[in-house]
């Protein structure tokens, strides 16, 4: 008999005798559900890049209370029958501590609830939705970025203030709950702002993954209004492919985009029919010299990574949260960590505006910076200047 099989019996009755130990001791595991693949793909991989990025940074300086915090990322193609499972999976099998940066709505409209059940946090979803905004707030559910709402709002008085009129916008949408959400945040701040007939604008919509636009588009260029705006809400590819072709029919028509897009994706989609687009971002600027934008900048160039808005969300988001997570101290439970996060209240996380998370507040920006593409790059929009 070998060493090895004399201890096995020992070793065998130790394991199963050793006490549980809380989620994530030793190892601090968190999870993401997100699109690896697909026409959305490039949403998930920015954030990925971001949120590990802090996780390197803060394993490098020895973990959280020692120990190393590790990301388990599964692929969910941006599909809702997908995500439900990964998240199932994450939670029960890979034990993990928390969720974070989850891409998408509609992804979300299935996984908040098994969250909410399982007592787990998801944090910094990659959605300005409604649903994960409830008033009061889902007990799990916590956010980093503004909401499409407040995207869109910030749209519809900029075009206002511009010399825009409320007749002479139009609506470009994904056919499911993103879509719905963003649409509905322009027609109530239209409706606070005396124009009672909104909900009558011309809007066109496309079928989630897929680039079929050419009925969307039709609805709009079939409107008595020609439109001097359109709001855009979704991904990269569909929306690239709809203002390449209405840039036709419309060539002196403003296309606006909420940052789900994806800026960097978009402008590479788009080529030089990018020129003049506009997106609303929830981040700062890639040139901002806050510390924070100045600490991922380095880290994103010794990875050989070029920056951009989506990975620069990644990383706020998970800086915020890695904050949160030192706060639950040494041995962290699920419940500790909403805890932690709950408690951060205002705080400087070096980004310039100060965030707030507590017990009623969930939503940790509500900061908008308007962008619009000018040779080679995003720049700071004056709406007025339009």
């Amino acid at each position: 008999m070998t060493h090895r099989s004399r201890l096995w019996p020992w070793a065998w009755m130790m394991i199963v005798l050793a006490p549980l130990q809380p989620v994530g001791a030793d190892e601090l595991k968190i999870g993401m559900s997100s699109a690896f693949s697909g026409l959305a793909a490039a949403l998930g991989t920015g954030i990925r890049q971001g949120v590990e990025a802090r996780l390197q940074q803060v394993n490098a300086s020895g973990g959280i209370h020692g120990n190393p915090v590790r990301l388990i990322a599964l692929d969910d193609g941006y599909e809702p029958h997908r995500a439900a499972p990964n998240v199932r999976q994450l939670i029960e099998k890979e034990q993990v501590l928390a969720l974070i940066g989850n891409v998408g709505t509609p992804t979300a409209v299935v996984t908040v609830p098994i969250a909410q059940q399982a007592h787990t946090v998801l944090f910094g979803a990659y959605s300005g939705a409604a649903l994960l905004r409830k008033r009061p707030p889902d007990r799990y559910i916590l956010n980093f970025r503004a909401s499409y709402r407040e995207e869109t709002a910030a749209m519809v008085r900029g075009l206002l203030a511009s010399g825009i009129r409320p007749e002479e916008i139009a609506f470009f949408t994904q056919n499911d709950s993103f879509g719905d959400d963003g649409h509905r945040g322009a027609v109530e701040t239209l409706h606070e702002l005396g124009f009672q007939k909104a909900d009558k604008l011309p809007h066109g919509r496309y079928t989630r993954n897929t680039v079929n636009v050419e009925e969307g588009l039709s609805v709009i260029l079939a409107a008595p209004v020609e439109p001097r705006a359109i709001i855009l809400v979704g991904s990269y590819k569909p929306c690239a492919a709809f203002v390449r072709l209405a840039k036709r029919e419309l060539p002196k028509t403003l296309f606006l985009n909420v940052s789900f897009v994806g800026s960097e994706p978009l402008v590479r989609e788009l080529d030089s029919d990018a020129e003049g687009v506009i997106v609303t971002q929830v981040v700062p600027a890639l040139d901002d010299p806050g510390t924070a934008v100045q600490e991922y900048r380095q880290l994103m160039a010794e990875a050989g990574i070029a920056p951009g808005y989506l990975s620069l969300e990644g990383y706020l988001t998970a800086r915020l949260f890695t904050l949160g997570l030192e706060k639950a101290g040494p041995n962290p439970t699920r419940t500790g960590v909403l805890n932690a996060l709950e408690n951060l209240g205002r705080v400087d996380i070096g980004m310039g505006p100060e965030l707030h998370l507590s017990r009623e507040e969930h939503q940790a920006s509500h900061h908008v910076w308007p962008t619009i593409y000018r040779h080679g790059r995003f720049i700071p929009l004056d709406w007025k200047a339009l």
